[in-house]
């Protein structure tokens, strides 16, 4: 591969990045690089051996690998395959190892020979792993070596399973798993306490020796640790930095993964950038923030000293800009989310009219529409408008099996007391199943059902709390969900006609969703693709052009401040209703990965995220509110 010349805009970056629109063009890309090896390589009669990687992050190309197999008659016969890691004390058959990530992903579909397959051993006894790890090495080397190693990338910046203090010399061998890392899997393990604390992984040494390295990465939630990776020093407390030794090495990311890098996230600094109003409400925002002034105290000093002479140069003065930004964030707050009837909206970012609206919130699984807007909701029910609550998906995957069987035990007690034998023997059946599956199995289709009405009993409880009575609440259980698993989600026809069906039903004014920038295969993405189709089989209703649609971050993170379109303060006694709504979500409150060792429980998470937005308003010289939830209005052919 021709290394591309570094250009102005990306001189900060240390590894060649190149910036995708969409996961799929990615995959696209790294795909035809497979492809011309597995060509190249079967013309000379020798083997393309591939490194490959599990997670969510490479599921795309593998499926697009498979449909060059199927379509276009690429074999994989000639293939040698190794993967990262393994967990720890998992066999091949368990539902949560990687060996069987890879049989369903990839090696099931494609014409691999199984002895051609290599995943480390996570059942290799204590004291024959060190000499277990030994083979794996020699296995690569007897291979030739990796000619195109395939990557993600964690959270806490490891690659493999190498975590923080992983070196370049690292080979394959036992690690103990980063806290992070194992709340990251808590969903795919039905709780924290059933992740492994260990695994085996390629060294960071052992990746670094393939010739080809792609390092594929989706979603904001993986952008500040690609920006550290690719424009900081190579650091052990950031493994995935070290690939800036590698001469061969590409990050192929989305636009939502390289948002933090320099040219996306502050360009001016880099390079000329052209002064859309956006990026001039960008740039200001985060010149208040270095210089620790608000945005009416900004000088031509400020300006010319942090990189934005051009800016003055071009539009005018400090004086003139610092006005008009400050009215167009001052412009983005309102204690009306559903418009103000009666009152002058021109500088309001909802609609006077029509109103009551007609206001659809669409929560992915049930919490995240009150951890992320749950005073809203609760200003657009008390305000008089129509409000419904639609649960996407029922979130039965992400209850723990202790609170199934809590639950268990109160029917079977219940129907004790009431004399309802079938209740009972229901009851007993289903405690069987969870008995049977232990803490790895899987859920069977009663104990999900189950699990899918715990959680519709917590939304409940919840949005009683805000003002919303339980015949305005939809429980959707979209097939996809139902029918899958964390990470292996295959949205189908059927999820987007039940959409179609409720849009068509609530002919909404307002539709507040989620899922924008995240990564492509998690639930809020898969469920905001499935609004967007299904907002294209509605084009023609007469509903749909009076129809705003406004985008909540998402559970655990905000909008930045120069984002929002919309920002609602929220007072002490609403944050305090928002909070006790969360509280009602019991089995979530260690389910969520967002959450930090800082931040124990979600309700104190949602608080803190919402304070810290009210406070940059605050500094940028905005009127001093105790929390604000933030919004970004979207526009669909946008």
């Amino acid at each position: 591969m021709k290394k591309t010349e570094i250009s102005e805009l990306s001189q900060r970056e240390k590894i060649q990045t190149q910036i995708y629109a969409s996961a799929e063009g990615a995959c696209t890309f790294v795909a035809d690089a497979i492809t011309a090896l597995i060509r190249q390589r079967t013309a000379e009669g020798k083997p393309a051996v591939l490194g490959l990687a599990t997670g969510s992050t490479p599921v795309r190309l593998y499926r697009e690998l498979i449909r060059r197999h199927r379509e276009e008659g690429l074999s994989f016969a000639n293939v040698i395959t190794f993967n990262l890691d393994e967990y720890y004390g998992l066999s091949g058959s368990h539902p949560e190892s990687y060996r069987r990530f890879m049989q369903d992903q990839l090696f099931d579909h494609v014409d691999l020979k199984p002895e051609n397959t290599h995943v480390p051993d996570g059942l290799a006894p204590r004291d024959k792993v060190f000499a277990s790890c030994q083979s794996y090495e020699s296995a690569i080397r007897q291979a030739g070596g990796i000619d195109i190693q395939i990557l993600g990338i964690g959270r806490t910046g490891h690659i493999g399973f190498n975590e923080p203090g992983s070196g370049p010399d690292s080979r394959t061998r036992l690690v103990t798993l980063d806290s992070l890392t194992r709340r990251d899997a808590a969903r795919d393990f039905l709780g924290e306490e059933n992740v492994p604390r260990h695994a085996i992984t390629m060294g960071v040494g052992t990746i670094l020796d393939a010739r080809q390295v792609f390092l594929l990465g989706w979603g904001e939630a993986k952008a500040g640790v690609i920006a550290q990776a690719v424009e900081g020093e190579p650091s052990a407390a950031i493994p995935a930095s070290f690939l800036q030794l590698h001469r061969e090495c590409v990050f192929c990311i989305d636009e939502a993964a390289g948002c933090h890098l320099t040219r996306l996230r502050h360009p001016w600094l880099v390079g000329p950038v052209e002064w859309t109003p956006a990026m001039i409400r960008k740039a200001m925002v985060w010149l208040a923030g270095i210089t620790q002034k608000p945005l009416l105290k900004l000088t031509d000093e400020d300006y010319t000293e942090n990189g934005m002479a051009d800016l003055l140069t071009e539009k005018g003065s400090a004086y003139k800009l610092n006005i008009d930004i400050f009215n167009t964030t001052q412009h983005t707050i309102t204690g009306w989310p559903g418009g103000k009837p009666k009152a002058d909206d021109s500088h309001r970012p909802e609609r006077a009219n029509p109103f009551p609206k007609r206001a659809l919130v669409l929560s992915p699984e049930p919490t995240d529409d009150v951890f992320c807007l749950g005073g809203t909701i609760h200003r657009l029910a008390n305000q008089g408008n129509d409000v419904t609550l639609a649960y996407l998906t029922s979130g039965n995957l992400a209850v723990p099996d202790t609170d199934a069987r809590r639950s268990i035990e109160l029917i079977i007690e219940l129907g004790e007391t009431m004399r309802n034998a079938d209740e009972v023997k229901h009851a007993r059946a289903v405690e069987k199943q969870l008995d049977g599956k232990g803490a790895f199995g899987e859920d069977t289709p009663d104990i999900r059902h189950l699990k899918g009405l715990i959680r519709r009993g917590e939304a409940r409880s919840s949005a009683r709390l805000l003002e919303l009575e339980p015949d305005r609440l939809r429980f959707l259980d979209l097939p996809f969900y139902e029918k899958g698993r964390y990470r292996r989600f295959q949205p189908q026809a059927e999820d987007v006609s039940a959409m179609v069906e409720l849009l068509n039903e609530v002919r909404p004014h307002q539709i507040f969703a989620t899922g924008l920038g995240h990564d492509p295969l998690s639930v809020p993405a898969l469920c905001f693709e499935i609004l967007r189709e299904a907002l294209k089989a509605c084009a023609g209703a007469d509903w749909l052009g009076e129809c705003w649609i406004w985008l909540y971050r998402g559970h655990g993170a905000e909008w930045e401040i120069h984002e929002l379109d919309m920002a609602v303060p929220l007072s002490p006694d609403e944050l305090t209703f928002k909070i006790q709504g969360i509280y009602q979500h019991q089995t979530q409150r260690s389910q969520s990965p967002s959450i930090s060792r800082q931040s124990e429980n979600s309700w104190n998470l949602a608080s803190e995220l919402n304070r810290a937005t009210a406070k940059t308003y605050d500094a940028l010289g905005l009127p001093e509110y105790e929390a604000i939830e933030g919004f970004k209005r979207y526009l669909p052919q946008s």
